[in-house]
């Protein structure tokens, strides 16, 4: 896991981009840049990247590469390349570790690249590319694309053709410093960003006949098509924290600069997506952006990395410094007096709703089972909660916290009133997605008994066949709940834990509305997302098991209740998912007025 420390914002080139346009004054002294090393040290981390402005003009950097490998770690660079154009100097860093190097280009020719930069500095950085090429770094070479070279990205193809080891990358310019200072010259329309860097990398992957290395950021999946993959940015870079000059702690590396409008709800591809740049969306807006419809995951991994302490001599997260442990993606687990670090490396989901999922509605379970994934979640998860420590600690709302395990059953209760529910069912009973009949159990003696007509509809035909011995007397159709033509009217209708498989729910909230009589009910039960504490061994076998993704969202009971709301209907009974519940909600209608049924 990579530190990324900046020295200081002074360059030797003069981007019209420039990140750090209002503080390139300013830089951090010797002694700072070191204490920061031996932290990152302290931390864990195994890799120290220096980044500035250029931190290749300090004359301290072979000793802070000579520190850091002191310390066992590997050195990185963030850099323009000038001054590795000399040989020495590349040989001098390799032999201090030099690992990563982070280098930027951004013209294939001098014409272009030196008009973005303000200086004369193509020769010196391509002189740099060659040097560090085949050396067997972790080399990335990343051109920011502007109004200025966003039509000849295809010549910074050429120039790097020879680079068969290097990753070259095209990235959205961003509106911050003098990009935001310059903003109607520098930033184009992030469509037309896309079209030009997707059409960069197929004629690169051409002309390498599929070999080459390519990658980009800030521009949103939907813009680039069959390139998901290829994304790349600090986090895909292993980077956990960074520490800017004058900062007192490192903190979490995160995409608070990044938005992802409405469209980006119910879209598949959201978790690693980048969204829109905050800057951008305030004055271009949102409408380049697109919903992609799929499935995507409906839990996340929490992988164990190490005991961190005891809480005879308090609590570590606080003795340690709570600003490097990442709020939502670090969880620190109270086991008798020691206290256990897990981290969530997934990209399947956004760092708000990994947050979100811990914090807000405290969905984070121990997977006890050894199964791929869970099915029983009473007996499989043991879910965890916010110490009682934590209460009342100044760093209580910014911390990762400490948790600790709840004994009582959190799912019980909250299927009870399910199966209440349910046993009381009369009449013609209409099941959405009922393929796992989780209540089987309880509708079969009902439907033995007569008391319910029951017709499922589930669309795959493999599931209806293995129900139909577990709910005899039913009806069972093959069919997708959008496309509901039965012909007939029921008393009640059931989406039981398959709402957030629904393709799309507001077509069958209309299909239910149709099919179920004035008075009748309507009764919708499904989860929200969770995460799961679990041994590297354990998550490692869970990852490269057979279950895929099923899911096309993950609402919860507010999100699906906006569905029905826009139809004009409000709940006559609600249960939210919180830090006391299981992650099981529940939304239950009762339409308007009377009438007869038609079966």
């Amino acid at each position: 896991m990579k530190a990324l420390i900046k020295v200081g914002y002074g360059c030797n080139n003069h981007c019209t981009f420039c990140h750090t346009l209002d503080v390139r004054h300013v830089d951090g002294d010797s002694a700072e840049v070191e204490a920061k090393i031996d932290r990152a040290a302290a931390l864990g981390h195994t890799m120290i990247v220096l980044s500035g402005g250029e931190v290749t003009m300090r004359p301290e950097l072979l000793r802070w590469a000579a520190r850091s490998a002191a310390r066992g770690l590997d050195f990185g660079l963030v850099t323009n390349g000038r001054a590795l154009a000399y040989p020495e100097l590349v040989d001098k860093l390799l032999a201090l570790r030099l690992r990563y190097v982070y280098l930027s280009l951004h013209g294939g020719t001098a014409r272009v690249h030196n008009l973005l930069v303000r200086a004369d500095a193509f020769e010196q950085t391509y002189r740099a590319i060659q040097n560090l090429s085949g050396k067997g770094l972790d080399f990335t070479v990343n051109t920011v694309v502007t109004r200025q070279n966003l039509d000849h990205l295809r010549p910074v193809v050429d120039a790097m053709l020879p680079f068969t080891d290097t990753v070259l990358k095209f990235s959205m310019v961003q509106p911050k410093g003098g990009g935001d200072k310059h903003f109607d010259r520098l930033i184009p329309p992030v469509s037309a960003v896309a079209a030009k860097v997707k059409d960069a990398i197929d004629y690169g992957l051409e002309r390498t006949l599929g070999r080459g290395l390519y990658a980009h950021d800030g521009i949103p999946f939907c813009l680039l098509p069959g390139h998901e993959e290829r994304y790349d940015d600090l986090k895909t870079h292993r980077f956990a924290t960074m520490i800017e000059i004058g900062e007192p702690d490192f903190f979490p590396v995160d995409d608070r600069a990044k938005v992802q409008p409405p469209a980006c709800d119910a879209c598949a591809i959201r978790g690693a997506c980048p969204g829109l740049y905050r800057g951008y969306a305030e004055v271009h807006g949102v409408d380049e952006v697109k919903t992609v419809h799929g499935v995507r995951s409906n839990s996340f991994d929490y992988v164990f990395e190490r005991v961190v302490g005891s809480l005879e001599r308090g609590c570590p997260v606080r003795g340690d410094g709570p600003t490097p442990w990442d709020r939502g993606r670090h969880v620190f687990v109270q086991k008798g007096e020691r206290v256990a670090r897990y981290r969530a490396s997934t990209r399947d989901f956004t760092d708000l709703e990994i947050e979100e999922t811990k914090h807000a509605l405290g969905q984070v379970y121990v997977d006890v089972s050894r199964k791929e994934a869970p099915d029983d979640f009473a007996r499989d998860l043991r879910k965890l909660r916010r110490s009682a420590l934590c209460t009342g600690c100044e760093s209580e709302h910014a911390c990762a916290g400490l948790f600790e395990l709840v004994r009582a059953d959190v799912f019980g209760p909250d299927d009870a009133r399910v199966r209440d529910l349910l046993a009381g069912l009369e009449g013609a009973v209409l099941d959405v997605g009922c393929g796992e009949a989780p209540y089987a159990d309880v509708l079969a003696p009902r439907i033995a008994q007569g008391a319910i007509r029951y017709h499922g509809v589930e669309p795959e035909a493999a599931r209806v066949e293995a129900l139909r011995a577990r709910l005899p007397g039913a009806t069972l159709q093959v069919g997708v709940a959008e496309e509901l033509a039965l012909g007939a009217r029921f008393d009640h209708a059931l989406v039981l834990r398959s709402w957030n498989h629904l393709r799309d729910p507001e077509r069958v909230v209309r299909a239910l509305l149709e099919h179920v009589r004035p008075g009748g009910q309507i009764l919708v039960v499904d989860n929200v997302a969770f995460g799961l504490l679990r041994a590297p061994d354990q998550a490692a076998r869970a990852h490269a098991g057979r279950a895929g993704f099923e899911h096309h969202r993950n609402d919860d009971a507010e999100r699906a209740a906006a569905v029905f709301a826009r139809h004009g209907l409000a709940p006559v009974e609600r249960r939210d998912v919180g830090p006391e519940t299981s992650n099981q909600w529940l939304l239950r209608y009762e339409l308007p007025g009377t009438g007869s049924i038609t079966a």
